[in-house]
């Protein structure tokens, strides 16, 4: 939806709410794609709204009141929520990027905003692992596959399992190559992950090879026997993305949160941890392992590697994986 109204009108012309406003901004500015962005933008763009409406916030309902001291504040609120142990770090600075964007895509320009949220929140995110993956004990990963399609969600089992054998994202699961990743598997004993990748990380510029065993074979196997007709990977030729993670991946996930597992991103930190084990023949940090006391280099050399298998592009981003150097 474009403006409801002139730009210098109530909310930069996006309607007399400000809830209302930040949301039909987004979606002008992402075109009406990029579902799972701006969703996540709106979700924090609402807790913004709700602070601005309570008592420790200013009391306004016209994003044209905003301004950077309004912005300041909010990082303060945040701060406190973080110190006392009610938010994440990593919640609060992401809360006030979405912000930021969102005032950009309402004023159409980049004079409203916060620099750094790290920096107006006085804290850093440490991206360090601190709980043990779920997902790890494969009898679990089997009771999951096997409710899953007792529940006829054969292509959230699929994922599962692609996830758990190759440390796929959600989103490189659903839109993998099947045919072309069979063949590498046949031919080659490896295969390149390159469909649904993040950063424009695709292609011959950014290579992603997995070893394959006997996981991979039949993780890959599987889904090409529930891939849809006429399709090469797990979304039918006349469904969307956007269709599938409403219609498809939503209802698994009570499943799978019924069999102890958060979420789809468990398993990739379950692979991690499963990589990091094989390359050093030691249990990842966050098992109990101590290879980084015994011998720094191993563990560097498998951190670089889960690194470039998991499609990133630092290995400090490893230890929200497999846990921190102790």
């Amino acid at each position: 939806m474009a403006l409801v109204g002139r730009r210098d009108g109530r909310n930069f012309g996006y309607g007399r709410q400000l809830s209302y406003a930040g949301p039909q901004a987004l979606k002008d500015m992402f075109g009406g794609g990029h579902y799972g962005t701006v969703k996540a933008h709106c979700d924090r763009w609402q807790a913004f709204v709700k602070w601005c409406r309570s008592e420790q916030g200013p009391g306004i309902n016209d994003a044209r009141q905003i301004d950077r001291e309004m912005l300041a504040d909010y990082a303060t609120y945040l701060h406190d929520l973080v110190k006392n142990g009610e938010l994440a770090v990593s919640t609060a600075q992401n809360r006030l990027s979405s912000v930021n964007r969102t005032m950009a895509a309402l004023r159409g320009d980049q004079y409203v905003k916060l620099p750094s949220p790290s920096k107006a929140l006085g804290m850093q995110r440490t991206g360090v692992r601190h709980s043990v993956p779920q997902g790890q004990d494969r009898e679990q990963v089997r009771q999951i596959v096997d409710a899953l399609c007792s529940h006829h969600q054969l292509r959230a089992a699929a994922i599962v399992l692609l996830a758990r054998a190759t440390g796929m994202r959600l989103r490189e699961a659903i839109l993998a190559d099947l045919p072309r990743l069979s063949r590498e598997a046949n031919g080659q004993g490896r295969i390149n992950i390159q469909d649904g990748t993040k950063g424009g990380r695709a292609g011959s510029s950014a290579p992603r090879w997995i070893a394959v065993d006997d996981h991979v074979r039949g993780a890959l196997g599987f889904a090409r026997q529930v891939s849809p007709a006429g399709s090469r990977n797990l979304i039918a030729p006349d469904e969307s993305y956007l269709n599938l993670l409403q219609q498809i991946i939503r209802p698994a996930r009570d499943i799978l949160h019924a069999h102890n597992l958060k979420g789809f991103h468990e398993l990739r930190a379950a692979y991690a941890c499963e990589r990091y084990e094989q390359i050093t023949q030691c249990p990842a940090p966050i098992n109990g392992g101590k290879c980084y006391q015994v011998d720094r280099n191993l563990d560097g050399e498998a951190r670089r590697r889960i690194s470039y298998e998991l499609g990133h592009g630092r290995i400090d981003v490893v230890a929200a994986y497999i846990g921190g150097r102790t």
